[in-house]
């Protein structure tokens, strides 16, 4: 795995980058990532700090993954050497992924021609304008079109990060690195970029309370009417309330929740898909099929296989 730096490059998205790819993390026992940061030449940092990488953009000839944070400027081009080493890569199965305004730099490539790609809120219309052919969608955290993947603003590069490290090595492993960072384990890449009250609620805040009960008890008939009544609140508050602290219904929220829940059954479990779907709350296998397809892309027995090879 390569991250590309250059001039202007934000530390903190650099930094997402080697937090969650560079540590050695001996604890999980796994064979983890091997990171490498390239540059052109020597790069100067937002802030005037000087970065002098270990590789050059041949790096990327070898990386089974290529990120590349923001660029410095959404008005400029991305530099011709640059475009050909991140086009010659994909070309060879690298897997790129880009954060916030980087972006800019995959479209420049042609390769998000066609696909659907995030970035941040600010920069959409920009990049929509400018490459016509990209499928550009200002509203979420990120975007995994599976060789290709993309994300909203600077901290959405970490729930991009932290989603590559569960298509990897599993939910178990993904949060156990998020526990780490001290970060939430998993929000769901069509999240809302930015919601009314981004600041968690405290905890005996009546939405949070219900919440908790709801995790507690995926495999409870669960409704509106009874996360609302666990709140001491009218449904029509509640749904308020609900949609100001999370940007999103209790029910689709409820639904994540399921799907998520399911994840570590699959990877790690000897239970049919009947009866994970039934621990996690789904009324039927039908439903949680439906549903895990449309979060996920895969079906529960397809992402099972899939994970297990891995």
């Amino acid at each position: 795995m390569t991250v590309l730096a250059y001039d202007g490059l934000s530390a903190f998205e650099l930094g997402i980058v080697t937090e969650v790819f560079g540590l050695p993390r001996p604890e999980l026992g796994i064979d983890w990532y091997r990171l490498t940061i390239c540059a052109p030449a020597a790069v100067r940092m937002v802030g005037g700090a000087t970065l002098t990488a270990d590789a050059d953009l041949s790096a990327m000839a070898d990386a089974d993954t290529v990120i590349v944070p923001g660029v410095p400027n959404v008005h400029t081009r991305v530099s011709p050497a640059v475009v050909e080493a991140l086009r010659s890569a994909h070309a060879r199965g690298a897997r790129l992924v880009s954060i916030c305004s980087g972006a800019f730099a995959l479209a420049e490539t042609g390769l998000l021609d066609g696909r659907r790609a995030a970035t941040h809120w600010r920069y959409a219309d920009l990049l929509a304008r400018r490459y016509p052919a990209v499928r550009v969608d200002a509203d979420v955290l990120y975007v995994d079109d599976g060789d290709v993947l993309t994300s909203a603003g600077s901290a959405a590069g970490i729930d991009l990060c932290l989603h590559l490290v569960r298509a990897d090595h599993g939910t178990a492993i993904a949060n156990a690195v998020a526990r780490r960072l001290v970060v939430p384990p998993h929000r769901e890449g069509g999240q809302a970029q930015f919601i009314e009250s981004p600041v968690p609620a405290p905890a005996d805040d009546a939405v949070s309370v219900s919440m908790a009960w709801a995790l507690a008890n995926l495999t409870e008939s669960i409704t509106v009417d009874l996360l609302a009544r666990r709140a001491h609140l009218s449904a029509r508050t509640y749904l308020r309330r609900f949609k100001q602290a999370s940007g999103t219904s209790p029910i689709r929220w409820l639904i994540t929740q399921r799907v998520q829940a399911s994840l570590p059954l699959l990877e790690t479990g000897e239970q049919s898909i009947e009866e994970i779907a039934a621990a996690v709350g789904f009324d039927s296998p039908v439903t949680y099929r439906h549903h895990f397809t449309r979060a996920l892309h895969t079906s529960p027995s397809a992402y099972r296989r899939a994970f297990r090879a891995r």
